[in-house]
C-alpha cells in the first residue's frame, strides 16, 4: 500500500522540485504568463477530458454531491475561525480549506484503494468541488471579481460541456478528444512547476505555520467527512471515499489563483506543499483505518 501511495504522490514533489531547482539555478520563469496559460487553456481541456470519459450513477452522484456541499460548508467555517484566531487574511485561508486536491491526488488514490466503484464516487465529489472552485473559489481568492466574466470563462464552459456529455452519454469526436487530452495533459505539470518556483521564495517563518495549518486541513477534513457521512447514513464505501477525498491536501489551483490575484502566493504555496508533505504520513494511516470498513 505504501509503495502504491508513494507512486501516486511522489510526482507531485518531484515536479515541484524541478521548478524549485530551476529558479534556484538562476533561470527566469514567467509565472504570470504560465498561470494564465494553465487557467485559460490547460485546465478547461483537463476538465473536459477527464469528465467526458467518466460514468457516474445518478443516485450515487446525488448522495456524494450533497455530502460534498455539506463538508465544504463545514470546512469553510473552520477556515474562517482559524483565520480570525491566527490573524490571517480569510481570503487566503478559507479557499485553502474549502478546496482540497481531489483531482490529481484524490482520484488515483480512490481508484487504488476502492476500485472502479470508489472512483465513480470520487469523481462525483471532484465534479461538485470543481464547479465551486472555478466559481466561488476564484471570487474568494480575488482571481476574478466579475460574475459575468466568470460564467463565460473557459473553465466554466468546459464544465458545462462535460456535464452535457455525461448526462446524455455522448462521446466527443476523436479529433476533439485527442486535442483536449493533449492540452489537458499540460495543466498538472505546469501547475506543479509553477508551485516549485514559488517555493523557492518562501520565507522560513511561513513553514511552521504552513505545517500547522496543513495538518489541521487534513485532519479536520477527515473528521468532517466522517461526521457528514455518518449523519447522511452513507454506505460504508461512500463514507470511506468521502473521508478520503475530504482529507486531501490543499489543491494546487489555490496557489494559481493566489498568483493571479497577487494575494500572498508564497503563503498559499507553503500551505500546498506542507499539506502535501504531511499527506505522505496521514493518508496511509487513514487508509489503514478505512479499508477494513468496506470489505
Amino acid at each position: 500500500m505504501l509503495a502504491e501511495l508513494f507512486a501516486v504522490m511522489a510526482p507531485v514533489l518531484i515536479v515541484a522540485g524541478i521548478g524549485y531547482a530551476w529558479v534556484r539555478s538562476g533561470q527566469a520563469y514567467p509565472t504570470d504568463f504560465v498561470a494564465r496559460l494553465v487557467l485559460n487553456i490547460g485546465t478547461p481541456c483537463l476538465v473536459l477530458s477527464a469528465l467526458s470519459r467518466t460514468e457516474v450513477d445518478p443516485q450515487a452522484f446525488g448522495q456524494m454531491a450533497l455530502a460534498c456541499v455539506v463538508v465544504s460548508l463545514l470546512m469553510g467555517l473552520i477556515g474562517v475561525v482559524l483565520s480570525r484566531t491566527m490573524a490571517m487574511d480569510w481570503k487566503v485561508l478559507v479557499p485553502a480549506y474549502l478546496f482540497p486536491n481531489t483531482g490529481n491526488m484524490g482520484l488515483p488514490i480512490s481508484l487504488y484503494a476502492f476500485g472502479e466503484q470508489g472512483l465513480a464516487l470520487a469523481v462525483a465529489f471532484f465534479l461538485m468541488l470543481s464547479v465551486a472552485q472555478f466559481t466561488l473559489g476564484m471570487l474568494l481568492s480575488g482571481a476574478e471579481r466579475s460574475w459575468r466574466k466568470l460564467l463565460i470563462s473557459p473553465t466554466i464552459i468546459s464544465l458545462g460541456a462535460a456535464l452535457v456529455v455525461m448526462l446524455f452519454d455522448l462521446e466527443l469526436p476523436r479529433w476533439l478528444a485527442n486535442t483536449v487530452n493533449l492540452l489537458g495533459g499540460t495543466a498538472i505539470p505546469m501547475m506543479l512547476i509553477t508551485l516549485g518556483v514559488s517555493l523557492a521564495s518562501i520565507r522560513v517563518q511561513h513553514l511552521g505555520r504552513g505545517m500547522l495549518l496543513g495538518a489541521l486541513r487534513i485532519l479536520c477534513g477527515a473528521g468532517a467527512g466522517w461526521l457528514i457521512g455518518h449523519l447522511l447514513d452513507l454506505s460504508p464505501l461512500a463514507q470511506a471515499v468521502l473521508v478520503l477525498q475530504s482529507a486531501m491536501p490543499v489543491a494546487v489551483f489555490n496557489y494559481l489563483f493566489a498568483v493571479r490575484a497577487n494575494r500572498s502566493p508564497e503563503e498559499v504555496a507553503s500551505l500546498v506543499m506542507c499539506s502535501t508533505l504531511l499527506s505522505f504520513v496521514v493518508l496511509p494511516l487513514l487508509l489503514v483505518w478505512l479499508l477494513p470498513t468496506v470489505r
